[in-house]
């Protein structure tokens, strides 16, 4: 693996760009969460595929799809980013989350799992937090059956387990996640199965946009408050979501939102999750969208900004 290039916010987030040994380029992150210091919470976000197939009209990984990442090579970006900060592979961090998140649906790559396999005994990290955000695409039970197996047996209550939905109504998130995938009910199902009374509930996640329908009710009928809660993110603000004209719902400078109360009363833990606004300009919170910047030099409206750092090493 090649470092080629980077940009980063040192307070906040670093997004590193690698060529691969296939000659293909990835991006992966380490970014913190102010005002929480380092040395309480770090956060790895690391990407799983070579593009996606997904292609989600507001997610700039959807741009070509080229494979699955390897094994060594998922671990090479997560060793990268601990060996710089931590040589001795010691993580002393209370709560240190590794995201297979940047790029790429995680659930078409089985050697995510073999990953989960070795990472406790790759680094001393007692905080050790995995977390992995899926769309659950249909076909990919086995997948799904195995992680189930790997985290009762080694991470218990240490799980953060997401599922991207985006909508309630079906022909909207058929639009946003444009792959057959599973139903409400099969994902209800999973998660009952997937969650622990003393470990983290299940996330729904709605990267929420303008005019896309989210019904407290549609959820209350499948998911129970007690095993899932809800996360509401703005939709960022890359290539794609400029292109195909999908702006957010969740405005920044707002935090009081009429859906969040109505949640609330239906008794639903609700995180807002807007983090810092700086995130959009140096692209850590958007799968591949510093690479595709590079290639395209196109502006996107309180989007990317940051000076790209070309590195040789």
């Amino acid at each position: 693996m090649k470092i080629i290039a980077k940009t980063s916010n040192k307070d906040i987030a670093t997004v590193y760009i690698a060529e691969m040994p296939n000659g293909e380029p990835v991006e992966f992150v380490e970014s913190v969460q102010p005002p929480i210091p380092r040395d309480k919470k770090w956060v790895l976000i690391i990407s799983t595929l070579y593009g996606c197939p997904v292609g989600c009209p507001f997610c700039d990984a959807g741009h070509y799809y080229h494979g699955k990442i390897s094994r060594d090579d998922l671990i090479a970006q997560i060793d990268f980013l601990i060996s710089n900060r931590f040589p001795n592979r010691v993580v002393p961090v209370p709560k240190f989350k590794i995201q297979f998140a940047r790029m790429g649906e995680p659930a078409f790559n089985d050697n995510i799992l073999e990953v989960l396999e070795l990472l406790p005994s790759l680094y001393d990290a007692p905080g050790l937090l995995p977390t992995l955000s899926t769309v659950a695409p249909a076909g990919t039970d086995s997948f799904f059956d195995r992680l189930l197996k790997i985290k009762k047996e080694l991470y218990s209550e240490k799980f953060q387990l997401q599922f991207s939905i985006h909508s309630t109504d079906v022909e909207k998130r058929d639009w946003l996640i444009p792959i057959k995938k599973w139903d409400f009910p099969k994902i209800a199902e999973y998660g009952q199965a997937f969650y622990e009374r003393r470990g983290r509930k299940i996330t729904l996640n709605f990267a929420l946009a303008k005019d896309v329908p989210l019904e407290p009710r549609v959820l209350e009928k499948h998911f129970s408050p007690e095993k899932f809660l809800i996360k509401i993110t703005p939709v960022n603000p890359t290539c794609k979501a400029s292109a195909n004209r999908i702006s957010s719902y969740i405005i920044p400078e707002i935090v009081d939102y009429e859906l969040i109360d109505d949640l609330r009363a239906r008794g639903y833990e609700v995180i807002l999750s807007i983090g810092e606004l700086e995130e959009n300009h140096i692209g850590s919170n958007c799968g591949q969208f510093v690479t595709n910047y590079m290639r395209e030099k196109i502006p996107v409206e309180g989007g990317y900004s940051y000076t790209v750092e070309r590195l040789n090493s």
